[in-house]
């Protein structure tokens, strides 16, 4: 059966490829010269000067996607695009060929800076003469294993697999038969090759974790009591599938740029005081491929995997994913406070004053762009922040109910964000970016609609 699939797949890779047009960046830099951001400005939500991205290609472009200060400008092939500081990545959309996305530090810029003016040259297929490439190597256990990269079989020798590729963003799958297969997504940059190592696991019936747990006999679409204790809540949703949540106790703390974050952003800044005077539980874990399949009855995630969070997922999406998931438990879910997230990752009135959710070190509990092998994780794979709470910093980025705006040093009680705003907040670093990003006080957003594979969230339900 797997080799059958196996074909399967490897025949609509070929075919694809016969009528899809790659577009391929072929330089993205700073142009140090060019005043245009400085001379023909455009300001952000925060009231500062954006970056401009002159995006240059010769063919139709229909829309750039990510953190962008509508409206694009059109001059014959060029495109500029304003967008904020600390943006790292954007999404380009072209009439005649395949989306792209275009992640800044693949080309040695890892956020734009305010005020600057960078060029992003692009190569339609036609004109693919020359282009970086990268060597990836991966070395695999068992040496009887297939290795697929985007879809194509790679020839591996003595459990070696190696093949040269453009530099981007590609996928990979190792699999082999009686092993569980591992799949995910690598980063190639110009300036290094790439190596990752991969031990397959071997096949066993074991139960997974109860936000992911699959059904062993036919259920009947009827929700089962809450199983609680006084800290930890279970909430059975369907087909054997539960959502682990945590009691966060109300109480006072100081938001923001607080002395333990390190070389916070504007944006963190002021710190000021916030009281929550209601008790609330947040998810354990990020909500999971296996918990958003029950609900929607669909996976939209790049990287597959139950136990891996799931996204792609917008943030009308989880809108929607909130609104059935209400009707399926009889239960009033829905996505946390900017407040409410901040709180829950510090630790709440247990914390310890960490700059990470729940450690200094962050590697002791976030997936990031120095631990990930550029791909998400299972979740609760890194220990818990002081109140039992699991991927607050790192694995993907999580939606927050609010609209994005800047911070006052004025005292507030129970706050929800800014008003009449089009950018909704988005908290906790991810697996591709730095471990700045990662700090609790960090601070980012997007467009409702934007969805990208290093971009989840977790539910929080109201006592």
């Amino acid at each position: 059966m797997r080799k059958i699939l196996l074909s399967i797949v490897l025949l609509f890779a070929a075919i694809s490829s016969v009528f899809a047009q790659e577009l391929t960046v072929k330089s993205f830099k700073l142009a140090s010269s060019d005043l245009t951001a400085q001379t023909q400005p455009r300001k952000d939500l925060n009231n500062r000067n954006c970056a401009v991205v002159k995006v240059q290609f010769v063919g139709e472009l229909t829309n750039i996607e990510g953190n962008v200060i509508m409206p694009l400008v059109k001059r014959n092939n060029e495109t500029w695009v304003y967008m904020p500081q600390n943006t790292r990545q954007m999404k380009v959309i072209t009439k005649n060929y395949l989306p792209l996305m275009v992640t800044f530090s693949d080309y040695d810029i890892e956020k734009l800076e305010s005020n600057r003016t960078y060029v992003l040259t692009f190569l339609g297929s036609s004109q693919q003469q020359v282009q970086q490439t990268q060597t990836l190597t991966i070395r695999y256990t068992p040496s009887s294993a297939t290795v697929l990269v985007d879809n194509k079989m790679v020839k591996g020798m003595n459990g070696v697999a190696r093949t040269t590729l453009p530099v981007g963003q590609h996928s990979f799958v190792v699999a082999c038969d009686g092993y569980e297969s591992e799949e995910g997504t690598v980063k190639l940059k110009a300036s290094a090759p790439s190596n990752l190592q991969i031990t397959l696991t071997k096949e066993t019936m074991a139960i997974q974790q109860s936000t992911v747990a699959q059904p062993t006999v036919a259920q009947q679409p009827v929700v089962q009591p809450t199983v609680t204790n006084s800290d930890n809540i279970s909430i059975p949703v369907k087909d054997g599938i539960s959502i682990d949540m945590v009691r966060v106790e109300a109480g006072t703390f100081t938001m923001g740029a607080t002395p333990e974050m390190k070389e916070p952003d504007d944006d963190e800044k002021p710190t000021h005081q916030v009281t929550l005077t209601n008790d609330y539980y947040i998810g354990k874990y990020e909500v999971t491929q296996a918990l958003w399949q029950a609900v929607m009855g669909n996976n939209p995630s790049y990287s597959k995997g139950n136990n891996l969070p799931v996204e792609r997922v917008s943030w009308d999406d989880c809108q929607e994913f909130i609104s059935k998931l209400n009707r399926i438990t009889g239960k009033k879910f829905r996505l946390p406070t900017e407040a409410e997230w901040e709180y829950a990752a510090r630790g709440g009135n247990k914390s310890r004053g960490y700059q990470y959710s729940g450690s200094s070190n962050l590697s002791d509990v976030a997936w990031y762009k120095d631990n990930s092998g550029s791909k998400t994780h299972t979740v609760g794979s890194r220990q818990a922040n002081e109140l039992g709470i699991y991927d607050m910093s790192g694995n993907v980025w999580e939606w927050c109910q609010d609209c994005f705006g800047t911070y006052s040093n004025s005292s507030q009680v129970n706050p929800t964000g800014a008003n009449s705003r089009s950018k909704r907040v988005i908290r906790g670093g991810c697996w591709y970016y730095s471990a700045g990003c990662c700090r609790s006080s960090y601070r980012d957003y997007n467009t409702p609609g934007s969805r990208f594979d290093n971009l989840g969230f977790r539910l929080v339900l109201s006592e």
